[in-house]
């Protein structure tokens, strides 16, 4: 079973790239199911429209982080569509769900969504304890076991890759929109990247203008800030993972560039 995960899409280039490179990709590398990050698809948040971009370019399921409701018409399209995932340890009176079970192949696939506590700008639950909880409660209800952590912190996401191992098939880190060299399956089976990195402006700082970002850094007033133009890219992951055992045997990053 092979699954691809992408990382945050940004803003038009984002959702043009996705559109133009996805289902190739899914083609070359046969993939069976595919979840995108969307929360920065309108910069910060995500319209229904883009939601439906973003499924119609090929993914199965969307996941969300710290800007899920920066754009409030989200709000009833995340209740209706069980095929959109917030974090599932935001305040569980907020809108939409945080995990899902979809069938893939024949086989329950469950997907979770969490969201990291070091650097974010409010306060969820524990993600650790969050995650032991889904798993506790759907025990049975599942074959396979995905999860994505949405955190600033390195060490987090690597805390949660360890913590999981054995017991998902894929743990892998968004939010930061820069991919990391560290694909590998951990010691009892579960793949793992500690960033997928974003799908967007390549010459750009995390999908903005760079002439903006370095203004921002310098401490003059700034804009709004500007998705770059240009050259593109695609980050992603492909985890190759035995269904029979639950275990990965191969994580594969993407970096699929296009040109602007």
């Amino acid at each position: 079973m092979n699954i691809l995960a992408i990382g945050d899409v940004v803003s038009k280039p984002g959702l043009d790239t996705l559109r133009r490179l996805l289902r190739t990709l899914k083609k070359q590398y046969a993939i069976d199911f595919t979840i995108v990050n969307g929360e920065n698809a309108s910069g910060v948040g995500i319209t229904p429209d883009q939601a439906d971009d973003i499924f119609d370019a090929g993914a199965d399921v969307i996941t969300l982080g710290n800007h899920v409701y920066n754009k409030r018409q989200i709000i009833p399209y995340l209740d209706d569509c069980s095929y959109i995932l917030r974090p599932a340890n935001n305040a569980p009176q907020q809108p939409g769900r945080g995990w899902g079970i979809y069938d893939c192949k024949g086989y329950r696939l469950l997907i979770m969504n969490l969201i990291g506590r070091c650097e974010m700008a409010f306060g969820p639950d524990n993600p650790f304890l969050c995650v032991d909880r889904i798993l506790r409660e759907q025990k049975g209800k599942y074959d396979l076991a995905v999860c994505e952590i949405h955190a600033g912190a390195t060490s987090e996401k690597l805390a949660m890759g360890f913590y999981l191992d054995g017991r998902c098939s894929a743990v892998y880190g968004t939010h930061t929109h820069v991919q990391t060299a560290d694909a590998r399956v951990n010691p009892k089976g579960t793949g793992y990247i500690t960033d997928l990195g974003m799908t967007g402006p390549l010459w750009s700082v995390l999908g903005v203008e760079p002439e903006q970002s370095i203004a921002m850094f310098r401490g003059d007033l700034t804009e709004y800030f500007r998705a770059a133009g240009g050259e593109t890219a695609l980050m992603g992951a492909v985890f190759d993972i035995d269904q029979s055992t639950g275990k990965c045997r191969k994580v594969t990053p993407l970096f699929e560039r296009l040109g602007g």
